[in-house]
């Protein structure tokens, strides 16, 4: 996903503009632009290839100044990253225009608009949009008109920003499956993908619904429907502050994440548990008439929250006796899915605007399940609208794009959620109790776990020169091991792959040999006899392995085999969220070590809003 900051005032907007791509540059950061309106009437534009400072660099050295301006740091989809690629894109400088998403007719539009006289400088599917709305601008009388009438042409995700000469007061925003956020300011007023990048400057915001379009003036904000009607939409006060995204005494944002975790998962289970139970009006007001019902539950989500969903597996089905499948979400609409009766669709994301996951609980509205819930991080996301039960995440602002807080908080409201439905299931109160014990402990379990960072910083040295890694678990770890190797390859290029241990068999074991290194993970559970026999295997063949073990597990260093031993007491509920600090502060030290950008990392970016 791109990031979009648009502003307008009786101010210089250049500064607005700059500070929000700071702040949304985890969203993309092959590119980046500015757009302004001059005092002269004229459109202006800076671009530049690379990250938002380099923009800033040549806005220092070539200044750029006006009151009403969009901006956009890319994360390319259509055309390599450069300047020609980059947003915002001009039609013969009547209309400048930003973009996230994917216009999927761009083709078909780029040859009526070439047949029509405009000419085409860039690659992506992004100028098409800038030339149709200019032509459309030449029979309506107003930049909004203009945009109306021209995103009936779109098919596809977006989310647009436009600023013209031709309407001078005013920019003009439009969405359809991409967040548009608008900030109201004292006689001033600005539009943003994410409300972060406003945060320096407002507090209140609205949220554009499907198919809105926004006029945004210094005076006022006018929004119409997709029909064209004039809405209200609710004007809410953000809790975040200014600093939330800033890195503080940390030396990246990842490693300031990961420490943010105790106080993240604290948050999480705030008001969500009492001293024996778990309250599931935490869920929404239907949570209590639909929980008994559901006898069915199928997970999609994707990437780390996919991780998440493998996990809740094992705690649905070990604790509430219910049937539950586990799909990536970019893969569930296009099989036709088999709905069991009173089955309940959990979607899981961390920003509620992933593409594929969105569109996944689309679809599962028409397929007859029970009900839709979604587990999110942000309140005001489409997914989050959508979904029947409600679970909110409460890591706040996460700018790393290697989730960190968002996943292990999701886990715990994943925990939350499977005691939920276990109390319907023939838990007793006394084992909910226990349950609801062990997961107040965790933030006190994470804690304790952070200190084995400085441990951990020295086993890094072991993996910086590796091109390869393995990582193993069994039962509810074998994801925490999936997340693990995600987290090294994302932020140290590592390829790294993982293994529920009893398949080494099965052929991972022909990898084995020196240069590959195996990192365990070996909590004390029911499988830990057997995953000691897979490690035999790795050790028989010369590999060298790192065992994350808890200190009754029976692990001891020795020649090829180091032993980080984990916090006493942690539980099988506790184990896959205690579990994944470690692997969590040993990717971003490899990453230290290896030189590589720990934030963010090359070809990713933070949230996936196209398919």
């Amino acid at each position: 996903m791109c990031g979009i900051v648009g502003a307008v005032a009786p101010r210089d907007v250049t500064p607005i503009l700059v500070e929000g791509l700071r702040r949304l540059e985890y969203r993309g950061y092959d590119s980046a632009g500015v757009a302004l309106l001059t005092c002269h009437g004229e459109l202006e534009r800076r671009r530049a290839q690379g990250k938002v400072q380099q923009l800033a660099n040549d806005i220092a050295a070539n200044p750029i100044t006006g009151h009403r301006g969009i901006s956009h740091t890319r994360w390319a989809t259509h055309g390599v990253p450069s300047e020609r690629n980059a947003h915002p894109h001009f039609s013969s400088n009547l209309v400048g225009l930003v973009h996230n998403g994917i216009i999927e007719n761009h083709d078909e539009l780029r040859e009526e608009l070439r047949g029509k006289g405009y000419p085409f400088s860039s690659e992506t599917d992004t100028e098409v949009v800038a030339h149709l709305v200019a032509d459309e601008l030449k029979s309506c009388g107003s930049l909004r008109a203009a945009v109306q009438s021209a995103i009936t042409r779109l098919h596809g995700a977006y989310a647009i920003v436009l600023v013209s000469p031709l309407d001078p007061d005013c920019i003009v925003a439009a969405r359809a499956g991409c967040p548009v956020v608008v900030g109201y300011g004292v006689g001033e007023h600005y539009i943003a993908s994410d409300v972060q990048a406003l945060l320096p400057v407002t507090r209140r915001f609205c949220f554009l619904e499907e198919g809105d379009v926004a006029e945004i003036r210094e005076d006022s904000v006018l929004i119409v429907d997709r029909q064209g009607t004039r809405v209200e939409r609710p004007v809410r006060e953000s809790s975040l502050s200014a600093d939330a995204v800033e890195r503080g005494d940390y030396a990246h944002f990842m490693q300031k994440e990961i420490h943010e975790q105790p106080r993240a998962i604290a948050d999480t289970l705030a008001e969500r548990i009492t001293g024996k139970r778990v309250l599931t009006g935490a869920l929404g007001p239907l949570a209590e008439a639909l929980l008994p019902k559901i006898r069915n539950v199928h997970i999609v989500a994707c990437g780390t929250s996919y991780h998440a969903g493998l996990i809740a597996r094992y705690y649905i089905e070990q604790g509430a006796k219910l049937p539950c499948t586990v799909e990536v979400a970019s893969e569930y609409r296009y099989r036709n899915p088999v709905v069991p009766k009173d089955t309940l669709f959990l979607a899981i994301s961390q920003s509620g605007e992933t593409a594929d996951t969105l569109a996944a609980l689309r679809e599962a509205k028409k397929l007859g399940y029970l009900a839709t819930a979604a587990i999110c991080n942000v309140p005001e996301s489409s997914l989050v609208r959508e979904a029947n039960l409600v679970l909110m995440t409460r890591a706040g602002p996460e700018i790393g794009v290697a989730s960190t807080k968002a996943f292990t908080t999701q886990l715990v409201a994943l925990g939350i959620l499977g005691v939920a439905l276990a109390r319907h299931n023939g838990m007793s109160a006394s084992v909910e109790a226990q349950y609801v014990r062990q997961m107040a402990h965790v933030p006190e379990m994470i804690e304790r776990t952070l200190k084995l960072e400085v441990q951990i910083q020295a086993l890094a040295r072991h993996f910086a020169d590796k091109r390869h890694a393995l990582f193993l678990g069994r039962g509810p770890t074998w994801p925490v091991a999936l997340e693990g190797a995600l987290k090294l390859k994302e932020i140290s290029y590592i390829h790294a792959e993982a293994y529920p241990a009893g398949e080494l068999k099965h052929g991972p074991l022909a990898l084995i040999d020196e240069d590959m290194p195996v990192i365990a993970v070996a909590p004390n559970n029911a499988l830990l006899e057997k995953l000691k026999s897979n490690l035999e295997e790795v050790r028989a063949r010369g590999g060298k392995l790192y065992v994350f073990a808890d200190p009754e597990s029976g692990f001891t260093a020795s020649d090829g085999v180091e032993v980080i031993t984990m916090p006493e007491h942690i539980t099988p509920l506790q184990a896959p969220i205690v579990y994944t600090l470690p692997l969590q502060m040993l990717a971003y030290h490899v990453a230290l070590l290896r030189g590589t950008d720990v934030d963010q990392p090359r070809n990713l970016a933070k949230s996936v809003t196209v398919e």
